[in-house]
């Protein structure tokens, strides 16, 4: 394993390629040699979903240098597991162009809804980087639950530097989300942790039923029903999506109504997202998931498209169910004739409308809660992006 890195090296993660000089501008956005960052989305010209791809980059290139400030305050060792995670380096500590960050939709919920509730972007930074801290955390521990051995297309962070190890990085980056939000300047930051460990626990909550569903039958008495499924999600997911625009509302100084309301909202957002993250993980593809195709059907996992099949109770769902139950080896042929039976049993179908009625919900609450401001539209913007992750 290679030394970590200086302070000096964990300032630098968004460098644009290895070796090439960088420089922040004004907004915090970092320019290389190249004249631009690899991981940047593509501009804006060659998409359709221009408004939600810009409100991300602008979201992203504004919370960057408090992110980067708040990594930096960790161990160094515990900094470059951090670093790793969020994509910006190698196991090396330098700039990695092959890292992915992800799209950064949690820290814009919180950006956009500060300007929605008629704050400054900048208000609801310290909330954005919180949010974006408690969400790295919970992907490293969740790929040591799950056995994950990949993330987004590279080895997980457990895999890289072991299990224990990992652990500590979690957990490192889970006491700095809630120091950094305590130590926010704002008027709001008391309430604002208050808003965060009440996530804490609903997403401690979510995951422990999640893993119980491990040890539950696929039918009959104690199977978890899709109605199970969602109220897990609802926690595991939902909860911590309703805490980036929450915080956001809190931050910028909106009432109790409309805090509750952007809560709301999210809470639907993420049950949306796990629908599509959950037909992604049987049929998605492994460019765009960085995992095996079939991989939730492979490890066995319970998720809405599989349960809601399983419910549909015809002959499609009884072999289904019977095959999963059983202790058959699920290989490259049984996992395509699993995902084809839960296609069959309408799980798919299921899935897609569970996402879209949910989606639909999160936006009318986001328009009725924040009528008027700009940031607003984006927020709409964001929320429609949502599905063309899988549709």
């Amino acid at each position: 394993m290679s030394a970590p890195p200086t302070p000096e090296a964990r300032t630098r993660p968004s460098a644009g390629v290895a070796g090439t000089a960088t420089r922040p501008d004004a907004t915090g956005a970092r320019h290389g040699g190249h004249g631009t960052d690899p991981r940047s989305p593509a501009p804006a010209s060659r998409r359709p979903d221009a408004p939600a791809t810009d409100a991300l980059r602008r979201c992203r290139a504004l919370v960057r240098p408090a992110l980067v400030e708040a990594v930096g305050r960790l161990h160094p060792w515990t900094a470059e597991m951090a670093a790793y995670a969020l994509g910006w380096t190698g196991t090396d500590g330098t700039p990695d162009p092959g890292g992915s960050e992800g799209k950064g939709v949690r820290q814009a919920l919180a950006v956009l809804a500060a300007e929605a509730v008629g704050g400054d972007a900048a208000d609801g930074v310290p909330g954005a980087v919180a949010v974006e801290l408690v969400h790295t955390f919970s992907l490293l521990h969740d790929d040591i639950m799950d056995a994950d051995a990949l993330r987004r297309r590279r080895p997980a962070v457990w895999k890289t530097y072991g299990t224990g190890p990992a652990v500590l990085a979690g957990d490192a980056l889970l006491a700095q989300a809630v120091t950094g939000l305590a130590e926010a300047r704002s008027d709001h930051a008391a309430a604002a942790v208050r808003r965060l460990c009440g996530t804490l626990n609903a997403l401690v909550s979510g995951q422990a039923e999640d893993l119980r569903f491990e040890h539950r039958p696929w039918y009959g008495p104690g199977a978890v029903t899709p109605e199970r499924y969602r109220s897990m999600a609802a926690h595991k997911t939902g909860a911590l999506l309703g805490c980036a625009l929450a915080l956001g509302a809190v931050l910028g100084g909106a009432p109790g109504p409309t805090v509750t309301a952007l809560d709301h909202a999210g809470r639907q957002l993420g049950l949306a997202f796990q629908a599509v993250d959950d037909v992604l993980g049987i049929w998605g593809d492994p460019e765009t998931t960085g995992k095996p195709v079939h991989a939730d059907l492979r490890r066995g996992k319970k998720t809405y498209p599989v349960l809601a099949a399983l419910a549909d109770g015809g002959p499609a769902a009884r072999e289904l169910g019977a095959l999963l139950s059983s202790s058959r080896r699920i290989d490259d042929a049984t996992a395509a004739h699993l995902a084809a039976l839960v296609e069959e049993a309408g799980g798919r179908t299921a899935a897609h409308e569970e996402a879209h009625r949910c989606l639909d919900a999160a936006r009318a609450t986001l328009r009725a809660a924040t009528p008027s401001h700009p940031a607003a539209q984006e927020l709409d913007a964001l929320c429609a992006d949502l599905l063309d992750r899988a549709w």
